[in-house]
C-alpha cells in the first residue's frame, strides 16, 4: 500500500500546475533545447567510430572473434559469453540511441533552421549516408532489427522488427537518394565534420564505397542486385586511395581521444595480449607490419597468447605502441578496405575495371602505405606465399580472405564481415568456449536482454524468424 500511495503522490505532483512569473520556470532545466544540429552530428559520428573501434568487452568481443587479441586477466568474453556483461545492449544503444538518435534529433534541427538550401541539402544527405552505414552495421549484426519504425520514437513505443533481407534494398535505395542529392559545389557541416571537413566531394567517395560494400555483401544473396550495386558504385567513384580514406581524427584530449587508449592507456591496464592466431600467421609470412601491430618480445620475436584461456601479459606480444596512441584516428572506409571489395567483385565476374590480381595488389599496398611502411610492400607482395598466382588457396575466397584479415587488425567489424562472407581465414573456436557458442566462431549478436524484457513480442517474433536467437545462426546474406 505504501508503494502505491507513494506512486500517486509523486503522479499528482507532476500534474499539478505551477505558479510563477518566471516564463522558463516550467521548462527541463537538465534538457539541452537548443544544440545545434552541429555539435549532434560530430557526437554521432563520434558514437559510431568509438563503437566500431572500441576494445571494450563491455561493449565488443570482434577483437576475440577475428583472433586478433588474446585475454590475460578476465576471459569471459574471450570465450563468447557476451550475456554477462550485456555486450548486446550495448552495440544496440551505441547505434540506435548514441549514433541515430542523435543523427535524427540532428535532422530535426537542420530542418527548422534558415540558410543556404543547398547547405541543408547536403547536411541531410549527410545524415542519411551515416544512418545507412549504422543501419547495415546493425543487420550485419543481428540480423531482424527495427527499422521503418526504429526512430519514430513519438509514434512507435515497441517497433517491430523487419526482415534483414527485405532492410538491404531500402538501405540501397535510400543511399542512392542521398547521393543523388549531395551538391559538390556548397558546403555542409564544415569543422563540426570530423571525418572529411565537410568536403562533400570525400562524402561521396564514402557514400559510393558503403555502397559497394553493401553490394558485395548480396553477392550470395541476391547475386542480381548485387552486380548492379557493385557495378554502379564503382563507376560512380569509390576510395581508391589513402588520401580519400573516411577516418575520425581523434584530437587526443579527454574525452575525444581514440577508446584503445582509454581503455589500454589512460585506465591503465593491461587486459590484452596479440592473439596467437594471427600472430603465428604473420609470423610465417615474415609479415613487416607486425612491429606496428604488436610489440616485440625482448628477443625481437612476436608471440600471441591463447584464444579462450587466460594469458599473463609479461609472456606475449603487447598491442603495438601506435594503435594506442590518444589521437589514433578510427576508420570507417578506406582504400586498403574498397581494394579488397573490387579484388572480390573481380574474381565474381563482376565489371569493375580490372582483374581480381590488380586490385588485391592495390589493398596490400594501401594497407602498407596506411601504417607507414610502403616502401616495404612491393618485397611482400613478391613473396610467393603472398603473391595472388601462387598464394595459398584454391579459390579466390582463401587468397583475399587472408591477406583481408591481416589487413583488417585494427578493423574488427569489417575483418568480422569479411569472415563471415569468405569463410576464410579457417578460425576455430577456443575448446573453452561457452555453450552458447555450440562450437563455433559467433555469426552474429544474440539481441538485446532489454528487448527480450521489454519489447517482448516483436524480440520474440523476430527470434523464431531468424531461426532462433543463437550466436551460430547466420544473418541473411552469409550463405555458408
Amino acid at each position: 500500500m505504501k508503494k502505491l500511495i507513494l506512486s500517486i503522490t509523486a503522479l499528482s505532483l507532476f500534474m499539478t500546475s505551477c505558479v510563477s512569473d518566471d516564463p522558463t520556470y516550467n521548462n527541463d532545466q537538465d534538457k539541452s533545447y537548443d544544440v545545434p544540429s552541429e555539435t549532434l552530428f560530430t557526437n554521432a559520428e563520434k558514437e559510431l567510430t568509438d563503437q566500431l573501434v572500441t576494445p571494450s568487452v563491455n561493449l565488443s568481443i570482434l577483437r576475440y572473434a577475428s583472433q586478433y587479441w588474446a585475454a590475460t586477466q578476465y576471459n569471459t568474453e574471450a570465450r563468447f559469453n557476451i550475456t554477462t556483461r550485456r555486450i548486446g545492449d550495448g552495440h544496440w544503444n551505441a547505434l540506435y540511441r548514441s549514433t541515430l538518435g542523435n543523427l535524427q534529433t540532428s535532422k530535426e534541427v537542420i530542418l527548422t533552421e534558415t540558410g543556404d538550401a543547398a547547405v541543408q541539402k547536403n547536411k541531410i544527405a549527410l545524415i542519411e549516408i551515416l544512418q545507412v552505414y549504422t543501419f547495415q552495421v546493425l543487420v550485419d549484426t543481428y540480423g531482424d532489427v527495427p527499422y521503418t519504425d526504429a526512430l519514430k520514437v513519438k509514434e512507435v513505443i515497441l517497433p517491430k522488427y523487419e526482415d534483414d533481407a527485405a532492410i538491404y534494398p531500402k538501405l540501397i535505395t535510400r543511399l542512392d537518394a542521398a547521393i543523388a542529392q549531395l551538391d559538390t559545389s556548397a558546403d555542409s557541416f564544415g569543422s563540426a565534420d570530423f571525418i572529411y571537413g565537410g568536403d562533400v566531394a570525400k562524402w561521396k567517395l564514402f557514400a559510393n564505397t558503403l555502397k559497394l560494400k553493401i553490394g558485395l555483401n548480396l553477392a550470395d544473396a541476391d547475386a542480381a542486385l548485387s552486380k548492379s550495386t557493385v557495378e554502379s558504385a564503382y563507376n560512380a567513384g569509390v576510395i581508391l586511395n589513402n588520401t580519400q580514406n573516411a577516418t575520425f581524427d581523434y584530437p587526443g584530449a579527454a574525452p575525444m581521444y581514440n577508446p584503445i587508449f582509454a581503455n589500454l592507456v589512460a585506465s591503465n591496464r593491461n587486459d590484452f595480449v596479440a592473439s596467437e592466431t594471427i600472430v603465428n600467421a604473420m609470423n610465417a609470412l615474415e609479415d613487416p607490419r607486425r612491429a606496428i601491430y604488436f610489440n616485440a618480445m625482448p628477443d625481437g620475436s612476436y608471440k600471441g597468447g591463447l584464444n579462450g584461456p587466460t594469458n599473463v601479459y609479461q609472456n606475449f606480444s603487447a598491442i603495438g605502441d601506435k594503435l594506442k596512441a590518444a589521437d589514433f584516428p578510427g576508420l570507417l572506409a578506406e582504400a586498403t578496405e574498397s581494394n579488397f571489395y573490387l579484388a572480390e567483385a573481380a574474381a565474381r565476374g563482376y565489371a569493375v575495371g580490372n582483374t581480381a590480381e590488380y586490385y588485391y595488389n592495390r589493398a596490400i599496398t594501401a594497407s602498407f602505405e596506411n601504417w607507414g611502411i610502403a616502401s616495404e610492400a612491393a618485397a611482400y607482395l613478391a613473396k610467393p606465399e603472398v603473391a595472388y598466382a601462387t598464394a595459398s588457396g584454391t579459390t579466390y575466397k582463401e587468397k583475399i580472405g587472408k591477406q583481408a584479415w591481416i589487413a583488417f587488425f585494427n578493423r574488427p567489424f569489417e575483418s568480422w564481415n569479411s569472415y563471415r562472407r569468405l569463410d576464410f581465414p579457417a578460425l576455430v573456436a577456443p575448446a573453452n568456449a561457452v555453450a552458447a557458442a555450440e562450437g563455433e566462431i559467433p555469426k552474429r549478436y544474440t539481441y538485446p536482454i532489454n528487448e527480450q524484457t521489454v519489447n517482448n513480442a516483436n524480440w520474440a517474433a523476430a527470434s523464431t524468424a531468424i531461426g532462433g536467437n543463437k550466436l551460430k545462426v547466420h544473418v541473411f546474406w552469409d550463405k555458408f
